[in-house]
């Protein structure tokens, strides 16, 4: 067999553990899960956000199906393709902040109606989306199309007050909310009448329409909900942000060197790490069979067929940020 030089390398490889299924095959099988279930899962998912965003880095595209699970309870966030660096400084943000950012279902209101800037919480609006499809066994705000997805936002959370409405950045778009009639918010209570009233709190503060009224990360650890888990000595910050130096370099050569050195940095982390804790005495489902569930499942939104008639107002909602661009 041939063995490459280290500095003469044309394919990579990343090895890592199996993990059973996705935690949207889990709520698509159908099969039981408790409200304990539910509770691992969220606050399984704020430590890695915390640790994420303490790293100044945005997922953006936190959903069910990026979140790998095993018969253990573990759960891991995958996927991070969308993920971007974030600054305090919106000037710094504007060039990537233009990007797709999020499926339809898992969107932050603020993405679509071009608020000024997005923040850390358009992945806690993501979180609760995900704790309000854990309590349904079903997407909670399942929009055909752009239009369709701020329709069912504003019919569950209410019209949004005068400061909030100001803050829409596209034109068009608070014109639209503005001409619709008032629609008050609907309890959680009365949609999840079943739910831990904790967890329809919690769901309540990670839903707010405006995202500077939506709970953080920090908090939402500490909320009464997770109070079983929450545990601040095993809640870790990532020691220093990320650098995406990275993305500037063209050298194939310098790129093999960087990925050389984050190998050797890997295995020295790995080496010297303690064992993981375990998520618990608890094991969830396993759908036996995740491929034949996933042929019946609703189509994912962005392969969803385009919307036909599609007006103004939804290629605006799509493009979302875009227009900060335009201004």
């Amino acid at each position: 067999m041939d063995i490459p030089r280290p500095d003469n390398f044309n394919e990579t490889y990343l090895y890592e553990e199996l993990m059973e299924c996705d935690l949207a095959a889990i709520i698509r099988s159908g099969q039981p899960l408790t409200d304990a279930h539910f509770q691992s899962f969220i606050y399984q998912i704020l430590c890695g956000l915390k640790y994420i965003h303490s790293a100044n880095v945005l997922h953006r595209d936190l959903k069910p199906g990026n979140l790998l699970v095993n018969a253990d309870c573990e759960l891991k966030i995958c996927d991070f393709g969308l993920a971007r660096g974030f600054s305090q400084d919106p000037e710094e943000n504007a060039g990537y902040m233009t990007e797709y950012v999020a499926t339809r279902w898992y969107r932050a209101p603020e993405i679509m109606l071009s608020f000024q800037s997005y923040t850390k919480a358009i992945d806690v609006w993501s979180v609760g989306c995900i704790l309000a499809e854990l309590l349904g066994g079903r997407p909670f705000f399942k929009g055909r199309d752009y239009v369709d997805q701020l329709n069912q936002i504003l019919h569950y959370l209410g019209t949004p007050n005068e400061e909030t409405l100001s803050r829409i950045g596209s034109p068009r778009a608070q014109e639209y909310v503005r001409n619709l009639p008032y629609m008050p918010k609907i309890p959680f209570q009365r949609l999840f009448p079943q739910a831990n009233p904790d967890a329809l709190d919690l769901l309540d503060r990670m839903l707010a329409f405006d995202p500077s009224s939506r709970i953080s990360v920090e908090d939402a650890l500490e909320h009464r909900y997770l109070h079983i888990w929450h545990d601040a000595s095993d809640e870790p910050a990532c020691p220093k942000t990320f650098d995406f130096a990275f993305e500037v370099v063209e050298d194939v050569q310098e790129m093999r060197k960087m990925i050389l050195d984050e190998v050797m940095r890997f295995r020295h982390h790995v080496r010297h790490q303690t064992n993981p804790t375990p998520s618990g005495n608890m094991n969830v489902p396993i759908p036996e069979n995740p491929s034949q569930w996933s042929r019946h499942e609703d189509p994912r939104p962005q392969e969803a067929d385009a919307f036909a008639g599609a007006s103004d107002l939804e290629h605006e909602l799509q493009a979302g940020a875009d227009i900060l661009m335009r201004r």
